[in-house]
């Protein structure tokens, strides 16, 4: 009796189901619909002056 298939070989990736493709496509474009603009303002330069301050801790 042969025991349970072990993970996958290193280096090889397990295709995903077409559903699940599918879904990750669509997750995917609908972040990008909603926060696209979001992610393209400027970041405010009080929250740089507080990431720099945090850098030198």
């Amino acid at each position: 009796m042969k025991g349970a298939p072990g993970p996958p070989a290193r280096g090889r990736r397990q295709k995903k189901s077409v559903p699940d493709a599918a879904f990750d496509i669509w997750l995917r474009r609908g972040l990008h619909k909603m926060f696209d603009d979001v992610a393209r303002e400027p970041i405010p330069p009080e929250l740089l002056k507080l990431i720099e301050q945090d850098r030198r801790k």
